[in-house]
């Protein structure tokens, strides 16, 4: 991940509060938007180029996936994560 921040032209990068914004508008939205569309209706405006910084986060880290026609949605399940790992019946290879 960090090797993608840096090999881009990053004129902005974006403050918390905005990466939570856009985290909140698309675990609200899952499944509603492409990426374009997205960014236009997000609740406060911003540079699209710090809209994708953002976006190639959570994609990178698993939280967002896009299926085969483009629409976003929210994957990133803590929860689910740590009730499968507890089962002892599971094996983790």
């Amino acid at each position: 991940m960090a090797q993608i921040l840096l090999q881009k032209n990053i004129l902005h990068y974006p403050q918390l509060d905005t990466v939570l914004m856009v985290e909140g508008f698309i675990i609200k939205h899952s499944g509603e938007y492409k990426k374009k569309s997205l960014w236009e209706n997000l609740p406060r405006k911003m540079m699209y180029q710090t809209f994708c910084v953002i976006f190639d986060y959570l994609l990178d880290s698993n939280k967002i996936a896009l299926d085969r026609e483009g629409h976003i949605a929210w994957i990133w399940d803590p929860e689910g994560v740590k009730k499968y790992l507890a089962r002892k019946d599971l094996i983790w290879k």
